[in-house]
């Protein structure tokens, strides 16, 4: 006997199981990356792919892979590094849209990307194809800002927020499931700041976390599945700022590396309920800027 697949069914994507944290500074630039298993145990360093950079972006894409893209080499940058189903980096693709850093990228529509925002600031975004292309830039919508953060939320959406625009902001954009960009929402009750992170968890909810307003925070705010950002969650682990975040496990999350005095290797993992956990001893080069997506 056949299963019986019931009409309009999807079948469940298998991504998100691993991921990978990659490039940023040491104090130099960095090119190598770390995996993550999908138990949220992070390798050490393997060699560089791909020009160094720092303060790149970097989401999932087609399901089942990634992509790194933009930063700085002490010139802002757009090129972009692809990242296959088995966590290889590919070599530099030739750059599309206007070169940048300090900004954020998150999935949405289940298998495309959007990177948007970043130093100037501006608020500029550029979609990712579910084959992995980056198209010329769109329009900017919503306040112009830099060092602001990104994540996937309700399975197909997505949510910029936080960062900086002359001052420190905790503005908010949703991304719909077509990658739409939506007018600022007002602030929220979380505080802000700017040189976070965010990721997903839960299958549905996302997380921002970390950060810095002239100090370093530890704090997290989460986002429903509807894309509503909570007040502050009080801080677990170490405050810094300059971090990565991505998923992993299909439905947890990892934070990793960042600045607090001096550069850090340490991680932080994310239930699947968006309770994070105290630091766990860093593995790999300690640094600040990197990116992170999931992949596989």
């Amino acid at each position: 006997m056949f299963p019986i697949i019931p009409a309009n069914s999807v079948a469940e994507e298998a991504g998100n199981d691993e991921g990978i944290f990659g490039f940023g500074a040491d104090p130099y630039y960095a090119g190598y990356t770390n995996l993550i298993s999908n138990t949220g145990v992070v390798s050490s360093d393997v060699a560089a792919v791909g020009t160094a950079r720092a303060k790149p972006s970097a989401c999932e894409y087609g399901g089942d892979k990634g992509i790194f893209g933009y930063g700085t080499t002490g010139s802002s940058v757009s090129m972009t590094n692809l990242v296959s189903n088995t966590g290889v980096v590919s070599s530099d693709v030739t750059g599309v849209g206007t070169a940048r850093n300090e900004l954020a990228a998150c999935s949405y529509g289940s298998d495309k990307g959007i990177f948007g925002f970043g130093n100037g600031p501006v608020s500029m975004t550029n979609l990712v194809s579910n084959a992995g292309v980056v198209a010329s830039d769109t329009a900017g919508v919503g306040t112009a800002r830099r060092t602001l953060a990104a994540c996937e939320f309700g399975g197909d959406k997505a949510i910029f927020g936080f960062g900086h625009d002359g001052s420190y902001a905790s503005t908010s954009n949703l991304v719909s499931n077509t990658g739409v960009v939506a007018s600022d929402q007002a602030a929220t009750t979380g505080t802000a700041r700017a040189y976070l992170t965010a990721c997903s968890f839960g299958e549905d909810k996302g997380i921002f976390g970390f950060g810095y307003d002239g100090s370093n925070y530890s704090l997290t705010n989460l986002v429903s599945n509807a894309g509503v950002v909570a007040s502050d969650t009080a801080g677990v682990g170490t405050a810094r700022r300059s971090i990565a975040a991505t998923q992993y496990g299909e439905d947890k999350g990892i934070f990793g590396y960042g600045e607090n005095g001096g550069n850090s290797s340490l991680t932080n993992l994310v239930s699947n309920v968006g309770v994070v956990a105290s630091d766990t001893a860093g593995v790999g080069t300690a640094r600040e800027g990197p990116a992170a997506c999931s992949f596989n």
